[in-house]
């Protein structure tokens, strides 16, 4: 089952439903559950409940995809980006120098936590952030939570996990460089922008798309400007999502509502490549270019990059307190 989260283009900004999709591919329309209704409850609903409203929904008039905006799926109430990806890693740590993954990466899931309120709808245009020369996408894949867990098992993880979306975790690579040589970031690197949708698609719906070790196994494809610039495969991580949910509940509450994202694929950045041949072909992404992601059975996120609307204020230095050896 596929939900969206929308409005009418002739609403205001602000209105927000839910509705169920259906299509083919060549068109796609929407079929709006009852006003009131909440993307996460749904996730969260039996089987048997969610499949009631869906038939309902579906015997009601449509909406064509074109007459409407879809919204961020949900908004967060937080988000996780994980690092699952080994190839990705690998050629991250060859731009700066290092043979390849360290060692610490084989022994956890790591993951960041990203700004929840830089959510964007799936065809947002993407302000430029200020500062940057080196804006680049990444490529994910992302998990929506829809019931607490805490201490959970895989198999208890795996019930938590509402449905999937395509990931674009917007980067702003000359920033977060800087940054993380003071061993903290990314932060402004980072919270600009993330792309989510276009809409959930629930596990059952993937049951099919699993390897022999119950990793998703999905193919996943950016483009920029409609040339392909990276693929890979989801069953290359090396960590499920329930492995991912599992590790972020140790000792920790992981609530509904919650984004749990894979980590970028191989070859899903620009910096990828920046790395792995020391030259910053292809080149950062620039006001116009237009990025597409797409993965199989989740559907395709476009975003173009745009002016930003307002200027950001300038930064002022720190006040030096301590004296400076000569």
């Amino acid at each position: 089952m596929k939900l969206a989260a929308f409005r009418r283009r002739t609403e205001a900004p602000g209105v927000r439903h839910v509705g169920l999709v259906v299509g083919d591919g060549s068109e796609w329309w929407i079929h709006p559950f009852p006003p009131g209704t909440e993307m996460v409850p749904m996730l969260a609903a039996d089987a048997a409940s969610r499949e009631a409203a869906a038939d309902t929904a579906a015997q009601a008039d449509g909406i064509r995809l074109r007459d409407l905006v879809l919204l961020p799926p949900v908004y967060p109430v937080a988000m996780r980006d994980f690092l699952t990806f080994e190839a990705h890693v690998d050629g991250m740590e060859r731009g700066h120098g290092n043979p390849g993954p360290p060692e610490a990466w084989y022994e956890a899931p790591v993951f960041l936590f990203m700004a929840p309120h830089a959510v964007t709808g799936p065809y947002d245009g993407i302000a430029m952030p200020p500062d940057t020369a080196r804006l680049d996408f990444e490529l994910e894949i992302a998990a929506v939570i829809c019931r607490d867990v805490r201490n959970a098992s895989a198999e208890q993880a795996r019930a938590a996990i509402g449905g999937y979306c395509v990931m674009n975790d917007w980067s702003a690579r000359d920033i977060q460089s800087r940054e993380m040589t003071l061993k903290l970031g990314p932060s402004k690197g980072k919270d600009f922008a993330t792309t989510i949708g276009p809409w959930i698609v629930t596990p059952d719906e993937l049951d099919g798309c699993r390897d022999s070790d119950g990793f998703l196994d999905l193919g996943m494809t950016v483009k920029v400007n409609g040339v392909s610039v990276g693929s890979d495969r989801s069953g290359h991580m090396g960590w499920s999502f329930e492995h991912m949910v599992a590790h972020a509940s140790r000792a920790s509450w992981v609530k509904a509502g919650e984004v749990l994202a894979s980590g970028t694929c191989a070859s899903g950045s620009l910096a990828e490549s920046w790395g792995r041949t020391g030259a910053l072909d292809p080149p950062p992404l620039q006001i116009g270019d237009v990025v597409e992601m797409s993965i199989d059975r989740l559907g395709t996120i476009r975003n173009e990059i745009v002016p930003a609307e307002d200027a950001a204020p300038p930064v002022p230095p720190a006040r030096r307190r301590v004296r400076q050896e000569t």
